[in-house]
């Protein structure tokens, strides 16, 4: 069930500021999207004359105004993308409009296409629907199996879910979730109950088989198999060498990889051995404000880069307590370990190619802090600092547990000044994120800022699985690897500093 004006608010792009969307919001109802197969032979009889639908059809009464919301939309859907062939890669029939929008906002349409969409009779769009054939919809998709999908709004894997199954990432379908924890000891642990209720929902409404192990999974059937696996760092050796064995052609492995350099090497040599390519999480090398940063610092001579990212936990122990526990592998490995990649893929930072780090004691904050078991943990709660290479680039990096929701960067000329600010999200995607407020209104707001990168990653991944079609811009495990070592690197040295 798809409800038409949550869709089109989703969107707040041009295409969808045209006539067609404008009626579709007008119309408040629901619909359920039948079979393909269905649909066709229904818009083929509706069509076959000039004459209007009738107010009821032969199977489910559908009123003539959802008939027409339903014809709307499918105009937009198959129009704006340019081709029928747009649902070749929409798994779910629930899922073809939202699938097929975001796939056109992705796809850059163009405002000739869009008033071309909007011009289109209903006779047109009849005779186009009716091109389609059943075997179109399930074609060149990767089956994704997401690995560790956590508490609902809480977990990263649970957010990967919500966005492949929202049909946002149209070359993936999501076939299998594998979450250990709430299908085993933790059944009744906090969060077990809002899972189980979840997964439940997902069960019922998308098909997706719900398993405690990967080594419960099927072989894969008629499709290439992805793993996402978005665990626990500490899992995520053995996970990866269960994913190889499960028949995985790809691996999206989430940040940063292992818990340590070590680990990290032998999950890549398993890998290569396998034949098998593993593709990194770091969706900020994807993102708008890393690009148009770059761009303008090469306009700049003399620029200097400074990434700033930032978290919304509540600046009190027992917050931040809580933070330091559950991501015990440190801040530089967790939160700000998207801008070391940034710095590795884009500004030649090695361990062995740096010539310098400096903290800044001013705004940079350590503490040790008892997390809910009862254990203490040292880290960073705010750090910030500046790389000097052996080949003479420099750039910064600044993180902050309790900063907020926004991340940005900045660049400033030679003399030092500020002479330009990228924030994440800009003022195009704050209107997504404020809908998506709305709708998780207790999902972490990290998810928000960062949610069209997060698609971007995983459709390219998942396209490149099935196509072969470079993913461009993804981080491999190989950047991964020296990314983790800058990170270990980083760490005591920078928490030297500040303990002078």
């Amino acid at each position: 069930t798809i409800h038409i004006r949550e869709t089109a608010t989703i969107h707040n792009h041009s295409i969808l500021q045209t006539r067609t969307i404008q009626r579709v919001q007008r119309r408040n109802s629901q619909y359920t999207l039948r079979s393909l197969s269905q649909d066709r032979g229904r818009f083929q009889s509706n069509h076959s004359h000039k004459t209007s639908p009738t107010a009821k059809t032969s199977s489910d009464n559908i009123t003539r105004n959802n008939l027409h919301t339903r014809l709307d939309m499918m105009k937009l859907l198959l129009l704006t993308i340019g081709t029928a062939r747009a649902f070749t890669t929409i798994p779910k029939t629930a899922n073809r409009c939202n699938a097929a929008v975001y796939g056109g906002v992705a796809r850059g349409v163009s405002k000739d296409k869009v008033d071309a969409a909007v011009s289109k009779t209903e006779m047109d769009l009849a005779a186009d629907f009716a091109a389609i054939s059943p075997s179109d919809v399930t074609q060149a998709q990767a089956e994704v199996v997401l690995v560790g999908c956590g508490a609902p709004n809480r977990g990263m894997g649970w957010y990967h879910a919500v966005q492949m199954l929202e049909g946002r990432c149209p070359s993936a379908s999501l076939d299998y979730v594998i979450e250990p924890w709430f299908l085993g000891p933790g059944a009744t642990s906090p969060g077990g109950p809002d899972f189980h209720e979840w997964a439940e929902s997902v069960k019922s409404q998308h098909q997706t088989t719900f398993l405690s192990s990967v080594s419960d999974l099927p072989p894969p059937q008629n499709k290439p198999r992805v793993a996402l696996i978005s665990g626990r760092t500490a899992d995520n050796p053995r996970l990866l060498g269960e994913c190889i064995d499960a028949g995985c052609k790809c691996i999206y492995l989430e940040k940063p990889g292992a818990p340590t350099v070590k680990e990290l090497q032998e999950m890549k040599a398993k890998a290569e051995e396998a034949g098998i390519e593993v593709l990194m999480g770091y969706n900020k090398n994807v993102c708008k404000y890393v690009r148009k940063t770059r761009e303008f610092a090469e306009t700049v001579p003399g620029s200097h880069v400074t990434f700033v990212s930032n978290n919304a936990y509540e600046n009190t122990p027992e917050s931040l307590g809580e933070c330091f526990e559950r991501n015990a592998e440190g801040m530089l490995k967790n939160m700000a370990i998207h801008e070391l990649a940034l710095l590795v893929s884009f500004y030649d930072v090695t361990v062995e190619n740096i010539e310098s780090v400096t903290a800044d004691k001013e705004f940079s904050s350590m503490q040790t802090l008892p997390g809910p078991s009862g254990k203490e943990f040292t880290d960073f709660d705010k750090i910030k600092f500046t790389i000097k290479t052996k080949t003479g680039k420099e750039v910064s990096v600044a993180a902050d547990r309790c900063g907020g929701t926004d991340s940005y960067a900045t660049v400033t000329d030679a003399t030092g000044k500020e002479v330009f600010r990228y924030w994440m999200p800009d003022e195009e995607d704050k209107v997504n994120v404020e809908m998506l407020k709305a709708k998780y209104p207790t999902a972490m707001p990290y998810f928000f800022t960062q949610d069209q990168d997060y698609v971007t990653v995983k459709e390219r991944v998942a396209k490149h699985t099935v196509t072969g079609d470079e993913a461009e811009g993804v981080a491999t495990i190989g950047i991964a690897l020296e990314t983790l070592r800058v990170a270990e690197y980083l760490t005591p040295t920078l928490m030297e500093q500040l303990s002078d």
